[in-house]
């Protein structure tokens, strides 16, 4: 077991590593130029050079991602717990919600700037946009698979539904709600920085289409490299959360 669980650690790193050496190779052996395609030495090496402007429009990504994230997980566990309480409320909204999230989000960014101006307030909503329906699905999910026979059980000891869905079907969704910040935390990174892109003068997103317009595809791409850290680091954040408080729903998966 304790084998296999250090398989389970080491596998990404291992596969990370792989990728990174074909990838050289392949950039070494054809002589692939760094403006087409940067090998991952000159991806490092713009990291390394441009360390102090990547870090700072790289803070500016993840605060303003982690505003809209907020707003999406308080806006989502509301929505989620109204539309999974009530039928009615289910049969009104989900299908809705769900035309709404078919939508482009880029689309909406040109709208934002026309409200708001250029800057944060765009950026902050395009994550917001992007991030809160996995959040209000997966509530809204938890709570509606309530089992009948459960409910009714609990309904004939003397429990209010506002009961059964506070004290059984607000815990129950608890592996749901985890299962959906993982989701909406990298969404909510995708949300702000094509944001920047368009509607900022800061932020990664900004950082890219600078460097793509200088040519300096190694620092496009080391901008890449930040913004999937800083989601893979969120998501493992929010994965040890999800061992330490639902560990109760995953039993077959952690070797006790």
């Amino acid at each position: 077991m304790n084998s296999s669980k250090r398989l389970e650690t080491w596998a990404p790193w291992a596969l990370l590593v792989l990728t990174l050496v074909i990838w050289q190779v392949l950039c070494t052996a054809f002589s692939v130029s760094e403006f087409v395609f940067p090998s991952p030495l000159r991806i490092w090496e713009q990291l390394v050079e441009f360390k102090g402007e990547i870090a700072k429009h790289a803070w500016r990504t993840w605060w303003v991602t982690m505003v809209g994230f907020a707003l999406a997980i308080v806006v989502g566990v509301l929505l989620g717990f109204l539309i999974g309480s009530s039928r009615l409320a289910y049969a009104a909204i989900y299908p809705l919600m769900t035309g709404f999230n078919a939508l482009p989000k880029a689309a909406f960014v040109p709208i934002l700037v026309v409200w708001f101006g250029i800057g944060v307030g765009p950026a902050i909503l395009t994550g917001f946009l992007i991030s809160f329906f996995p959040i209000t699905v997966n509530i809204a999910t938890g709570l509606a698979t309530l089992e009948p026979e459960l409910e009714d059980v609990l309904r004939v000891l003397g429990a209010r539904r506002w009961d059964v869905l506070v004290k059984v079907g607000l815990p129950r969704s608890m592996p749901y709600f985890f299962g959906s910040l993982k989701v909406a935390i990298t969404l909510a990174f995708v949300g702000t920085t094509v944001s920047e892109m368009t509607a900022s003068n800061e932020g990664i997103g900004y950082l890219l289409v600078s460097a793509g317009s200088a040519m300096q595809m190694g620092l496009a791409f080391a901008g890449l490299v930040v913004v999937g850290a800083m989601a893979m680091a969120m998501y493992e954040f929010f994965s040890i959360l999800e061992r330490r408080l639902t560990g109760w729903a995953h039993r077959g998966s952690q070797g006790h």
